[in-house]
């Protein structure tokens, strides 16, 4: 059973109809999806924006690289919240845009997200637009380790460290735990250099080939679908505004505005689980 599978409230008329409408429209397009941290709430994953959000403590790059104290603030409060991406599941979003790919409806995802559903659910053509949690990488050496290879050094250096699931955590995986002057973490184990997960930090800029490819993605398409985002930030919202100088159809499928909806062609208020579900493979 998906999580919150029976919780989760059915569809109101009006979003049917609305799904109805869309999917006439679109039925014979290929898409690109883009998708943000709506489309994991029902994997238990909260949300910056959306309903039961959680305070953001962003840690900025250079913040993270200039100060040994930050790393270690960060490395306590990732240690917590780190179990809890990892034990998330994919939910019927995922799996929706899943399937569509499969059957040839969907040619990919370009996500925000860091926890690493869509591949999950097996998502074969996806875009990690912002990094992915699971890796960590050298900052010296370029070297990447998975991230439950470090989790197991930091448990051996950390053995009286808890990982209680009372703890608020947030989408990248931070947790809102007390400050820890004693958490040990180590170094890279090739060069010594500093560690950091293998994502894009406030303050730092999303790679000119990871835009590169997502844009060649979305130029590919016959229409964009975004789903589970705000898009409150350019690194997402930039392949709006492309597909709409192309001329191109867009669907939003979000509870709540978003900076794109002046350039949809259609808006779905609506669980993204349950919309994705029915709007691409009903």
């Amino acid at each position: 059973m998906l999580p919150n599978e029976l919780s989760r409230p059915a569809l109101s008329s009006a979003v049917e109809y609305s799904i109805d409408l869309v999917r006439a429209r679109i039925q014979d397009l290929s898409v690109v999806a883009l998708t943000g941290a709506g489309i994991s709430t029902d994997s238990g994953i909260p949300d910056y924006r959306g309903e039961g959000k959680v305070t953001r403590h962003p840690m900025v790059f250079d913040q993270f690289v200039g100060s040994t104290s930050a790393q270690r603030r960060y490395w306590s409060r990732s240690f917590v919240g780190w179990s809890r991406i990892a034990q998330a599941k994919p939910n019927q979003g995922h799996v929706a845009l899943a399937s569509a790919e499969h059957s040839g409806k969907a040619l990919g995802v370009i996500t925000q997200n860091v926890d690493g559903l869509h591949q999950v659910a097996g998502s074969r053509r996806v875009v990690d637009l912002h990094g992915r949690l699971d890796r960590v990488i050298c900052l010296s050496c370029k070297n990447t380790i998975s991230r439950h290879e470090l989790d197991l050094q930091l448990t051996r250096l950390n053995p009286s460290v808890s990982k209680s699931s009372d703890f608020e955590f947030t989408p990248d995986g931070d947790a809102e735990v007390p400050d820890s002057e004693s958490f040990k973490f180590p170094g890279c184990s090739f060069c010594g250099g500093v560690l950091k997960p293998d994502v894009v930090f406030f303050g730092e800029t999303v790679p000119v080939e990871t835009v590169e490819q997502s844009m060649a993605l979305v130029d590919s398409a016959e229409a964009l679908l975004v789903a589970g985002t705000s898009l409150a930030v350019n690194s997402g919202l930039r392949f709006v505004k492309h597909a709409y100088k192309q001329g191109k159809p867009i669907v939003i499928v979000n509870i709540g505005p978003t900076k794109g909806d002046e350039f949809a062609s259609a808006k779905i208020e609506g669980n993204t689980s349950l919309v994705l579900e029915r709007l691409l493979n009903g």
